[in-house]
């Protein structure tokens, strides 16, 4: 009898056992996947956690090398999601979950699209050289569409501490990611290699030789580009002053007292002036107010035009001023305003990339199904035409206001057309506490490397910051703190490589990864018709 019991066993104890043995394996992929994507967001600030991304790319690699397209999607879609939802959350602070997860959903299925591409090419020699350029290729798609493209969560802003950082000064932001991304790869790939020597002995020379240029090539190229790194002074230098007013409250709603964000600026302008006249400061040579610090038109409203008037005038130099310009028919404009002590406003830049579902509302119709916060945007802004760079006190400055920071042609644009200095002024009031701010600086410190520029980062709640052609941040202040940066920045008009190069180096890379995406469907195509 006892025989028998342990031969058929209890019939509710020996099948579960096999099942969940079973079953562990099935999960260990996804699992792998969501943390990869977790990996990817944990490089990114305020955490000093750059280098997590190539463990990232790594355990990605092993999840997606050799997949069937169906489970590449899947899997792509699980990294996605695991990687944009923590990154992203800042976009729900104010507005509740839908917008964040529709948001985060919409840009894991761009990542979960590239991942097919990169499970494709896995099946090539030399595969982490295609997958990389496949990434490429998908972050330059996610930066264009749809409604003008979010590169948020692009691969070189996470790595402003990195040591892949000079690669920016080389090749932009795209020859940056395609690096990390190639050098993560790569790690796999070694250990891939040495798991097969160690089971059959064999390691071909050929293979050998390009796994290790998978990880060497990138480091070594970030080591060659260190001298185009370069804070020195070419055209001598400015004392520039970057103003931070904070907002009377966190949130949507922190301009409901847009006088109050108003007076915040100016007087602590004024109290800069104070400060100058007492000799705690040195004298700036030009100001910088936030986007958005004076919320009420100053050419249709009388009162903030004096506010401003009494302001510039009290600290004597050129500043320039964020306001939303209300004209008589049309859109609305987020424009910088060039501010003279004397002659008042004599310049303006208006916003190129505006940001949709914020500053415009597309599908208004269909978005309010979702949410009533749709109707915040009761008139939409419009977008610019012209490139910003004013002349403040003979330093030509390059703007580009905010959520544009994460565009390369934004940026760029500003350094072709002259720009001695980049000012990125920004509001991150709406966004509270949460990790955008530090997101953004990020980019900003990328700029300054990729275009060797010092960049000025004026923000109306926080962080603000000064930050040298190096990436360094030289000066910053605390969040929700009124605060007035000084410093005497370095001078630059020398462009990179980058620079120079404009979007081509990004085009090769889509090339690169076209073309391997192309070999691999004829193969495809040639072993269906041999059958």
């Amino acid at each position: 009898m006892s025989t028998t019991i342990a031969q058929v066993g209890d019939p509710q104890m020996p099948e579960s056992a096999p099942r969940a043995r079973r079953l562990l394996p099935r999960l260990a992929r996804p699992a792998a996947a969501v943390l990869s994507g977790v990996m990817l967001y944990a490089s990114f600030p305020p955490r000093p956690l750059w280098w997590l991304v190539l463990p990232g790319f790594a355990l990605l690699g092993w999840v997606l090398f050799e997949r069937r397209f169906r489970a590449a999607f899947g899997l792509g879609l699980l990294a996605g999601l695991g990687f944009m939802l923590p990154l992203l959350h800042w976009t729900g602070e104010e507005v509740g979950p839908v917008p964040w997860l529709a948001l985060a959903a919409a840009e894991a299925l761009f990542i979960a699209v590239g991942c097919i591409g990169i499970s494709a090419v896995s099946r090539l020699a030399g595969w982490p050289l295609w997958a990389a350029a496949v990434w490429t290729l998908d972050e330059a798609l996610r930066a264009r569409v749809p409604f003008g493209g979010f590169p948020w969560g692009k691969i070189a802003f996470g790595q402003a501490d990195s040591v892949f950082l000079p690669l920016a000064a080389l090749g932009g932001t795209p020859l940056l990611s395609f690096a990390v991304v190639l050098c993560g790869f790569g790690l796999f790939e070694v250990v891939r290699r040495f798991r097969i020597h160690r089971t059959t002995g064999e390691l071909p020379r050929l293979a050998a030789a390009a796994t290790a240029a998978a990880v060497l090539v990138p480091v070594a190229a970030a080591l060659a580009s260190l001298p185009l790194v370069d804070d020195s002074a070419e055209d001598g230098t400015a004392t520039v002053a970057a103003i931070q007013g904070n907002v009377p409250r966190l949130g949507l709603d922190f301009n409901s007292q847009r006088r109050a964000v108003l007076d915040n600026h100016a007087n602590r302008t004024e109290q800069l002036a104070r400060d100058v006249k007492a000799g705690k400061v040195p004298q700036p040579d030009f100001v910088l107010w936030p986007e958005n610090s004076s919320d009420l038109d100053p050419y249709r409203n009388a009162d903030a035009r004096i506010v401003i008037d009494d302001a510039v005038k009290a600290i004597g130099v050129p500043t320039v001023v964020g306001a939303v310009v209300e004209p008589d028919t049309g859109n609305l404009r987020n424009t910088l305003i060039q501010w003279d002590p004397d002659k008042g406003p004599v310049a303006t830049y208006d916003k190129r990339h505006i940001q949709p579902f914020g500053e415009y509302m597309p599908m208004r119709s269909f978005v309010r199904i979702f949410s009533s916060d749709v109707d915040r945007v009761q008139r939409d802004f419009g977008p610019g035409k012209k490139v910003g760079v004013f002349d403040l006190a003979g330093t030509d400055v390059g703007l580009v206001t905010c959520y544009e920071a994460a565009f390369d042609d934004a940026v760029r644009d500003t350094v072709e057309h002259g720009a001695q200095l980049i000012a990125v002024p920004s509001n991150n009031a709406t966004f509270g506490r949460s990790e955008m701010t530090y997101q953004q600086l990020a980019m900003s410190r990328v700029r300054a490397v990729e275009h060797s520029r010092s960049v000025v980062v004026p923000v109306t709640s926080g962080v603000s910051a000064v930050i040298r052609p190096d990436g360094t941040v030289v000066q910053k202040t605390k969040m929700f703190t009124p605060d007035a940066l000084v410093d005497e920045v370095p001078l630059r008009s020398s462009l990179t490589p980058a620079t120079r190069m404009g979007p081509l180096p990004e085009g090769l890379l889509a090339l690169l990864a076209v073309t391997g995406l192309g070999w691999v469907t004829t193969r495809a195509v040639r072993a269906r018709r041999a059958r």
